[in-house]
C-alpha cells in the first residue's frame, strides 16, 4: 500500500497498490521520446528542465525527473504533483526518497572522472562533497583530509559554487578544476590562497545543475556510498561512524 503526502492543494492522501518503478539514467532517452509532448508541455508552462519521465509508483501518475528534484504529473499532462510517495506495508517507506538516494549515485557516477579526488591508500569508501571553496565549514572538513583518508575514505570533490553560475566564485571553480594539479590548486584555495585564472573544457557548471537537482542548497553536502545525505560538516570520526551506519541499514 501507497500514500502520496502532498505539497500542493489540490492533492488529497491517496492510498493504492503498486508495483515499485525506480527513474534510470540509461532509458532516459527512450521514455523523453515516449512522452515528448508531456515534457514540452510542462516545460513551457512550469519554467523548468526535466530530465527524464518513469513510470511512477502510482498508476496514473507518471514520475518527473528535473534539474529541481522528483515530480509526479498525471498521463494526459493536465496535472503537476510535488510530493513524497511513501509505500504503507509493514513498515512505512518513503520510496520517493528511495529513488532521490538512486537519482544521485547515478548522477555522480557520471561525475566520477571530472571530480577532484582525494584517494585514500587504505580506500575502504569513497563519499562525493559539493564543495565551494570559499566555504569556511569546507575548509574545515578540507583541513581533515589527511584523516579521512588514514581512515580509508577517498574523498571526490563536486563544484558547488554558492553565488551561482558566472559568479567569481563560480569562475574559481573553474580555475581549480582546470588547474594543471586540480587537488593542489584545491588545498591552496581552501587555505585562503589564490588559484591562477585557468580555463578549459569543464563540468563545473553541471556539477552545479545536478546538485541544485538533488537538492543541494548549501556546502559541504556529502553523498555517502549508500547515496544519503549529509547536509554540512562532520568530523573526520563521526563521519566514518555515520558511513558504518549507513552500511548496516
Amino acid at each position: 500500500m501507497y500514500f502520496i503526502n502532498s505539497l500542493t492543494a489540490k492533492f488529497t492522501v491517496v492510498v493504492v497498490s503498486v508495483m515499485l518503478s525506480f527513474f534510470v539514467f540509461s532509458t532516459a532517452a527512450n521514455t523523453n521520446g515516449e512522452h515528448a509532448d508531456l515534457i514540452k508541455r510542462f516545460e513551457q508552462k512550469l519554467n523548468f528542465k526535466i530530465i527524464s519521465v518513469e513510470d511512477s509508483n502510482v498508476p496514473g501518475l507518471l514520475q518527473i525527473n528535473t534539474t529541481t528534484g522528483i515530480f509526479y504529473g498525471s498521463e494526459n499532462g493536465e496535472y503537476f504533483l510535488s510530493a513524497r510517495v511513501y509505500r504503507v506495508g509493514d513498515e512505512i517507506v518513503d520510496e520517493t526518497g528511495a529513488a532521490l538516494q538512486k537519482f544521485r549515485l547515478q548522477g555522480i557516477e557520471q561525475f566520477k572522472d571530472s571530480a577532484i579526488e582525494f584517494k585514500s591508500e587504505k580506500e575502504k569508501y569513497i563519499i562525493s562533497v559539493f564543495t565551494d571553496a570559499t566555504c569556511g565549514y569546507c575548509r574545515k572538513f578540507h583541513n581533515e583530509m589527511d584523516i579521512l583518508n588514514d581512515l580509508g575514505i577517498t574523498v571526490r570533490y563536486l563544484a558547488f559554487p554558492r553565488q551561482g553560475i558566472n559568479s567569481q566564485v563560480y569562475r574559481d571553480a573553474v580555475s581549480i578544476w582546470c588547474s594543471e594539479n586540480p587537488q593542489e590548486a584545491m588545498t591552496k584555495a581552501k587555505a585562503g590562497g589564490n588559484v591562477a585564472s585557468k580555463s578549459c573544457e569543464n563540468e563545473v557548471a553541471d556539477q552545479y545543475n545536478f546538485g541544485k537537482a538533488i537538492g543541494v542548497n548549501g556546502t559541504p553536502n556529502i553523498i555517502m556510498p549508500d547515496g544519503t545525505v549529509i547536509p554540512g560538516y562532520q568530523p573526520a570520526q563521526t563521519l566514518l561512524l555515520a558511513i558504518k551506519a549507513a552500511q548496516k541499514a
